[in-house]
Formats: structure tokens, sequence, C-alpha cells
């Protein structure tokens, strides 16, 4: 799409207005668009999957489980909120498919609030969930060397180290993006199969028969006892951290442009988030026949006891090999998807027009890629620290899931007959409603339990709106 571009119309009214003074265009402009990523720049039906599950499944769910546990004060609530944030995934999933059918452009994520909003919103939330992504980005890139230097060392190594790790990670996984999309998908459908892997290992551990204790908790955590709380209220508390890890896959729609055939996509998150919540489910079950839901209640490094239930004290090296790869798998993941966010916004104008560039033969952002990269590398020299800062991003993707998802509703009013006939269709608004709720819900329950943080989201989003009317709406006036 050319800069400036960014709104849609009715299908059969290429004129009908849009809101905020967005600029008119045919909605088959899009279509225009999509078709010009042809041959090996275009993303199948497995890659598409495969990009979904590995926007889900990130480090957490080998981690989360144990704090969940501890929030939920009983194995019935624990798996209530497990399956409930499964239902609440599958509502978002059918939500997102069809936005990303009516609106598949590169870098939707961003167009959908710009379009449907007003290009403020769609600046000031993308804007900070580029700086937050590129942020958590450096931090995984740490604590994936903490695994190699545990692989190597068997204890911690110095800041150098690290850096040093994180800095390789970043810059192979760069030039691999540079190669373009054929290349860096296939990367990412290799390290997300592996990662299946791993996690159905750990699942077949049931199988073993055996119980493995934890080796540590962690300090200061809070534990929550079933008779001293309202079941509410901790199944309230476990939803927090169940929905974060469940979240991701509204990343999908930033290729929209880029999927050999835009059907596909539906098909495509539904199967993925469908196998996330298998995987998950089977994967918490593990752990409580494993470890036992007492046991594993705070208990560190639950997933590396998994795997130490199949090859005894080796099996922690075996899981530090896995999880290294499992970072990588994220490195690559989010290279490939922020850099999109960064050329749609180039294309509102909101960013400077250099990030529109690609590479002649390869198609790869070539300054988005790199700026977005250089970024992340610097964020690691100031170490994990920076995860201390952080804490707004819970809020600001609730919001942000919320608002996008609820954005579907403008989108059926301008396109009531549009690309999308499907008969799933029709129970989307409903289950846009659920998603919207119970991500609101969510929000809700960051600000009791963390109000800082939603001050500190707040804020930022205010300071971000004052740039955008500083340096581009008085501009464009």
């Amino acid at each position: 799409m050319s800069a400036q571009q960014g709104s849609i119309s009715d299908h059969n009214d290429p004129n009908a207005s849009l809101p905020n003074g967005a600029e008119k265009q045919n909605i088959s402009g899009i279509h225009e668009a999509t078709a010009t990523h042809t041959g090996r720049n275009q993303l199948t039906f497995f890659s598409v999957t495969m990009i979904v599950v590995s926007l889900v499944i990130g480090m957490g769910i080998f981690g989360t489980p144990a704090n969940v546990a501890a929030s939920s004060g009983s194995v019935s609530i624990f798996f209530a909120a497990w399956l409930t944030g499964g239902v609440v995934a599958l509502c978002g999933a059918l939500t997102y498919a069809e936005i990303g059918v009516r609106l598949p452009v590169m870098g939707a994520y961003y167009k959908v609030f710009s379009i449907c909003y007003h290009p403020v919103v769609g600046f000031t939330v993308n804007a900070l969930i580029l700086i937050s992504n590129a942020a958590s980005l450096g931090i995984v890139a740490l604590i994936g060397a903490d695994y190699v230097s545990d692989l190597l060392f068997g204890q911690p190594s110095g800041p150098l180290f690290n850096i040093m790790i994180s800095t390789v990670a970043v810059i192979i996984f760069y030039i691999i993006n540079m190669l373009g999309l054929h290349t860096s998908s296939i990367a990412q459908n290799i390290l997300t199969l592996i990662k299946i892997a791993l996690i159905l290992l750990l699942i077949a551990s049931i199988l073993k028969g055996v119980v493995v204790e934890p080796h540590g908790y962690i300090e200061g955590a809070t534990l929550y006892q079933f008779k001293d709380n309202h079941w509410l209220t901790l199944f309230l508390a476990s939803m927090i951290p169940v929905s974060f890890s469940y979240g991701g896959y509204q990343q999908t729609i930033n290729f929209g442009s880029e999927i050999k055939n835009t059907p596909l996509l539906p098909r495509a998150i539904v199967v993925g988030i469908g196998t996330v919540i298998m995987l998950y489910l089977a994967l918490n079950l593990a752990y409580t026949q494993v470890i036992g839901f007492e046991k594993m209640k705070n208990a560190s490094a639950i997933g590396a006891l998994l795997c130490e239930a199949w090859f005894g004290a080796v099996g922690a090296k075996i899981f530090d090999v896995f999880m290294f790869l499992s970072v990588l798998a994220y490195v690559n993941i989010v290279l490939m998807s922020n850099p999109r966010v960064m050329y749609a916004m180039s294309s509102d104008g909101v960013f400077p027009g250099v990030f529109l560039r690609k590479h002649a033969q390869t198609g790869a952002l070539v300054p988005a890629l790199t700026v977005f990269s250089i970024a992340t590398i610097v964020i690691t020299f100031f170490g994990k620290s920076v995860d201390s800062i952080l804490g707004f991003t819970m809020f600001l993707d609730s919001i942000g899931m919320s608002t996008s998802a609820a954005a579907l509703f403008f989108l059926k009013r301008k396109q009531p007959q549009n690309t999308v006939s499907a008969g799933w269709t029709k129970a989307t608004p409903f289950l846009a409603t659920i998603f919207v709720c119970a991500y609101l819900g969510i929000a809700i329950a960051v600000i009791n339990h963390k109000p800082q943080a939603a001050v500190t989201g707040i804020s930022l989003l205010l300071f971000l709106a004052i740039l955008y009317y500083i340096f581009y709406y008085r501009k464009k006036k």
C-alpha cells in the first residue's frame, strides 16, 4: 500500500464516508495489495498455523502454571481458569480471523486502530507495543543466555556473556529475516515443531508413573488458600496470568497481505488456537500428576521437573537445550511481526517514510527490521532490570485486545456483504462481545492488583498522543 492509504469503504459504495476524516479507499485496493505478494513471499496454511502457535506458546507455560496454582487455591479452580481462558481465546481467534479477512493488509494490527477509531489511537497503542516488544525481546534473549550458561557451566555467567549470546541470537535471526519471508517462515516452522515436540515429551511424562519433587520455590510469591478466600476471587486472580498465556495470536493479522489465500487465515488461526488449548490442558494435567498440585504452587522451573521424570538429573540439561531453542523461536517471530507494524505506520505517515522500503529481491523490510533489531540489542545492555519497567504491558495488552476486537463491529457495518460470507461469521458478533468483555474484565483486574502499572500505561499513552499531535497532526493540518 502506498503512503497515506489506510482506510476502507463499503464494498458496494466506494465513496462511503469513514470516521475521523480518514481518506476514502475502495476495499478492492486492499485486495490488490494482497495480490502483489506472489511466489516465495507467501505464507501457506501450515506456516500461518505455526505462526499462531509460536505467537501464543512462549516460555511462560513452562513456569506460569505454578503461579496459577498458587492463585487458584484448588485444583478445580486451576483447571476451570485454564479451560475458560481457552474458550475466551477461541472466541478471540474467530474474531481476529474475520478481522484479518476483512482487512488483509500488512501490519493490520495497527490499521485496525487507525481505521476503526482514529490514527492517534493506532499510533499511541502500537508505538507503545513496539517499544515493549523490543524490550521484551531483549529480556527473553537474556533469559535464553541463562539457559546456555547453565548448560555449559552449570551456573549463571556474567553480564558480558549474556549480552554476547543475546546479541548473536538477534543477529542470526536478523540475517534470516533479511533473506525474506519464505526463509524466516521455514525457520519458524522448524523451531515451533521442536517446541511442540518438547511439550508432547513433557506431557508424556505422565506415562512414567513417577513423582518429581521441586528443587525450590519462588521467594516472596503470593499464595492463596481456598479456605480463606471466596472462589470467585481466586478464579479472577488466576485468570490474569492464564489470559496472557493464551495471548499473542492477534498479531497474526499483521501478515494479512502475505498469506497465499486469504480464506486460509480463519482456519489457520482456529487450528492454531485449538492446538494450543489442547497442549496447555494436557501439560497442566501432567504438572498436577507428576509434581502434585500442592507441591507445584510457586515451584521454580516446573517444566524442567517433567523433563527430569524422563531423564533424571541430566533432564535439566536437556531442558536447557529445548528452552534455548524456544527462545530462538520467540526471537524470530518477534522480528517477523513487528517490522510489519512499522511498515503500516509508515504508510500512514506517522512513522518516517524510510520504513516503507523493501529489499528488491527478498522483499525484506530492511530499515524497519534493522532499527527494531538494533533497539533490541541496545536494550540487552540494560539487563533484565528493564522487566520491572514493563509492568504496564499487561494492562496495555488487555485494553489493546478488547478495543481491537471491538473494531469488528465497525468493519461489519462498513462491509456488510464484503469478503466474508461464511456461516460461522454470523456468530462472531456474539463471540467478539464475550472476548471484549473478558479482556475488559482482565484490565479491571490488573488495575485492582497493580494500579501503578495501569497508571503508568495510561500516562505513556497520553504522552504518545501529545507527541502525535505535535509532530504529525499539526504538520498534516
